[in-house]
């Protein structure tokens, strides 16, 4: 094959063909559109003739239950049966629609390092490396592939290299080695490298790599030793569904062309076929396909026994495979598979090299040698991408950790650690069908992948999905919105003018034009550092005003829930820690607690009154009868956990949500009570108003519901400090001229 310096040139010097995403008549924004034809290659696998020997038919008698049931054979599936088996389900069975690795897994590059800037994952990446480098081989002596070679995370700048000193402190603190280097070690270290315009770089000794079908056929056979059952060449046709005697909708069994299995638990490890099993059992999976590729190099001399290579701000990864080198990474304009087809299973996409050629500038860049070295092959396949992290725990990198917790997770009811950002519930129901925010989120993710994550960035695609009442005047006052479950909360306010979120511009790819003077992502830019924000001293200033004055805080994003019927009482009790068996009209901060006794959420917990309600939202209810404010960032969450106590426990409860219907505001500090007074005509002394209560408000000819406190504290904090606040409940149609006299207080 051609050198990869002759490649470059020669693409260089071609027109660069439009994305599939765009076609050459547009140049607005796509979200999709007719991709063009893709080609594949079959791939030659050394098992693929085991496939036409053994028929059409599965490879094993299909049993007729199973404690659960593992949907896809790749990395996640094996892992999780695996673990299942492990933990004592041994009547499991995993299905795999075509031989194990199909689909994904096969052709990953299998890499795995250690440091990540979340705690969780440096957990669940120390158990897939513990799992694959050790445990396996000592249950089943059988060699996994892992190569132990060390990873080197290059640092072209001080922010890169401050953000790996932090991942190294983290590190510290699971017993991972790692060590900052200068230039000149990393040459030592790595001689072919060019390290002229190199800052520093952090290397980890213990990093490697996995072999995927090694792994995966490993992983199989000690769950078979467990009395697990692994199926091949079972496609599953559909997932039957029943709703018991509450009206809860439950997995009953699994349909294939083959037989069915009866099993309460289904878990979907079908990569990018996770969408179309999940519609079988009316879950809406947010997840699209993409191509993703690599190059594998000839023999590069002098390359044997080097470690893996991340060059974050080249956006490529350089994998040592034997004497020769896999190229690979992730690039702004990646190619996505709309049409995603069954029978794609060992197959893959041609390259396209205009996409790909900027890794191979970058692998040139930083491996001179490259520039000289051949192509031995290409691999492009397909790719699952989410909109914010991995969504069904599908990296192979992540596979032994969350195969972990998603067998603790059906077995005990939860997983041991907190999986909250990989959980779909962190979803909210108007997002999981929304064809836009998932293109247009995944995408970014894609792009982002090997950013810098810092501690203030926010997301640019898909925004102003949720909104309220307030977010235009809000935006007219400078407010700097943050995006937090779908929904536009203010962060702060810019002294400057309005500084609205435009339309995502696919940071420039697809032949779709950037935003020009574009002053949200300006300032949004200047947020990216480790050290106190610019926006930090305006933060101060509105601290010290609730403090010593009077502020108010737009909480509308909050999730607001009813909790009625004639087990509310009962229901209350198990869910929260504070007692909540007060009066009617009585408001308690609490925190929720799980199955395991641990704590799931805070919140505030009104009772109400029983009867007719006096609000327009709230429920009628005979009985007891409970409002609840939720942060926003966790409400569907929140929500499936109470709605999941309410099933196990077969509380007789209605469970009702009314966060799109209602704004929040809460007004704080020393002189809110004046504030409040001139608005409301109700009595708020103590007296009248003490501390954890709320009521009914009249203002302006409405109603509003006040909750919280209004006490002899002289002043308030931003944080969960609830003396001195009210916050005011309000329905959108019903608000109008309320809506303008509390901005302008």
């Amino acid at each position: 094959m051609a050198f990869l310096g002759i490649a470059v040139r020669r693409v260089a010097n071609c027109h660069l063909s439009l994305s599939p995403l765009c076609s050459s008549a547009t140049r607005s924004r796509c979200y999709s559109t007719s991709p063009s034809p893709e080609h594949t290659t079959e791939k030659s696998v050394p098992y693929k003739n085991v496939l036409k020997e053994g028929g059409s038919g599965p490879t094993k008698p299909l049993p007729k239950s199973a404690g659960a049931v593992v949907i896809g054979g790749g990395s996640l599936g094996c892992q999780t049966v695996y673990h299942l088996a492990k933990m004592g389900m041994t009547n499991v069975v995993l299905l795999e629609r075509d031989r194990l690795t199909a689909g994904t897994t096969w052709h990953t590059a299998g890499l795995l390092w250690q440091l990540r800037p979340s705690d969780v994952e440096v957990e669940l990446l120390a158990h897939t490396r513990q799992v694959v480098s050790h445990d396996l081989e000592q249950e089943t002596g059988l060699e996994t592939g892992w190569i132990q070679n060390g990873g080197l995370f290059i640092a072209s700048n001080k922010q890169r290299l401050d953000e790996y000193k932090r991942l190294m402190s983290l590190g510290k603190v699971y017993g991972i080695e790692s060590h900052v280097l200068s230039p000149a070690e990393t040459k030592d270290l790595y001689p072919l490298m060019n390290v002229d315009d190199l800052y520093g770089t952090l290397y980890v000794p213990k990093d490697g790599t996995m072999d995927p079908a090694g792994t995966c056929t490993t992983l199989s056979r000690a769950a078979a030793a467990r009395g697990a059952t692994v199926i091949e060449n079972c496609p599953v046709t559909g997932i039957q569904v029943s709703t018991d005697d509450l009206g809860v909708k439950r997995v009953k069994a699994v349909e294939t062309a083959h037989g069915i299995i009866q099993t309460p638990v289904v878990v979907n490890c079908a990569g990018v076929w996770a969408t179309k099993l999940g519609k079988m059992a009316g879950v809406k999976v947010p997840l699209v396909a993409m191509h993703h590729a690599y190059v594998v190099t000839e023999r590069i001399e002098g390359i044997q026994n080097m470690p893996n290579v991340r060059d974050h701000d080249a956006s490529v990864y350089l994998r040592l495979q034997g004497d020769a080198l896999s190229v690979g990474g992730y690039e702004p304009n990646p190619v996505f598979w709309d049409k995603v087809s069954d029978a794609f299973a060992f197959s893959l996409f041609d390259l396209d090299w205009d996409v790909f050629i900027q890794h191979i500038e970058g692998a040139i860049n930083r491996v001179p040698a490259l520039e000289q070295t051949g192509i031995k092959s290409t691999v492009c396949g397909p790719g699952k991408y989410r909109p914010v992290n991995p969504l069904t725990f599908s990296c192979m990198m992540l596979g032994g950790g969350c195969g972990r917790e998603l067998a603790h997770w059906i077995i005990h009811g939860r997983p041991e650690k907190d999986m909250y950002g990989y959980d779909i519930r962190r979803f909210h129901q108007s997002l999981t069908d929304n064809s836009r925010w998932i293109r247009e989120r995944s995408h970014e993710s894609y792009a982002k992948n090997y950013s810098v994550v810092f501690p203030f960035d926010e997301p640019l695609a898909s925004r102003n999905m949720r909104t309220d009442p307030f977010h235009k005047v809000l935006t007219e006052q400078g407010c700097f919105f943050q995006e937090r479950h779908g929904w536009e909360r203010p962060g702060w306010f810019s002294q400057d003018g309005p500084v609205p979120v435009l339309d995502y511009d696919w940071y420039g790819a697809y032949d779709i034009s950037r935003n020009q003077n574009y002053k949200y992502n300006k300032l949004l830019g200047e947020e990216y550092t480790f050290d106190y924000p610019p926006h930090h001293h305006l933060i101060k200033n509105e601290c010290l005003t609730c403090r010593h004055g009077v502020t108010v805080f737009n909480m509308s994003y909050f999730g607001k829930f009813y909790l009625t019927g004639p087990d509310a009482k009962k229901a209350a009790d198990w869910l929260f820690s504070a007692d909540v068996r007060k009066v009617p009209g009585s408001t308690v901060y609490t925190c929720m607690l799980n199955q395991r006794g641990g704590s799931e959420a805070d919140l505030t917990v009104s009772r109400l009154e029983a009867g007719a309600s006096n609000l327009p939202l709230t429920p009628e209810s005979n009985g007891d009868a409970y409002y609840l404010a939720i942060g926003g960032g966790v409400a569907e969450h929140n929500w499936n956990h109470i709605r999941t106590v309410l099933q196990d426990e077969s509380f007789n409860c209605q469970l009702t949500d009314h966060s799109e219907d209602m704004g929040m505001i809460s007004i704080q500090g020393p002189k809110s009570r004046e504030v409040l007074q001139e608005i409301l005509e109700t009595d708020l002394s103590n007296g009248a108003f003490p501390f954890s209560t709320h009521k009914v408000c009249s203002a302006a000819g409405h109603k509003v519901t006040g909750a919280g406190s209004l006490s002899s504290c002289p002043s308030a904090c931003i944080s969960f400090c609830l003396p001195t606040w009210l916050v005011l409940l309000w329905r959108p149609s019903d608000w109008g001229q309320k809506h303008s006299i509390i901005c302008k207080q």
